[in-house]
């Protein structure tokens, strides 16, 4: 895995983050995994509806991750 991705603090309140945890322990992800896991669903539900979003390729990731 890539280690030098690029960090981003996330505020949510605390029913949110301990309802995070519960559903990434139940699929056996950390909660960072299950965020990024919930984040990728989304956009692609909205490539799905709206059409792919171009990333310029400074913005393209090296490594591919398996889900």
């Amino acid at each position: 895995m890539k280690k030098d991705y690029p960090r981003y603090t996330l505020r949510v309140s605390k029913e949110i983050l301990f309802k995070i945890s519960f559903v990434a322990d139940f699929y056996g992800r950390s909660k960072n995994r299950e965020m990024e896991y919930v984040i990728k669903k989304h956009i692609q539900d909205f490539e799905k509806k709206y059409g792919n979003i171009p990333v310029p390729e400074r913005f393209q990731d090296d490594v591919v991750e398996e889900e």
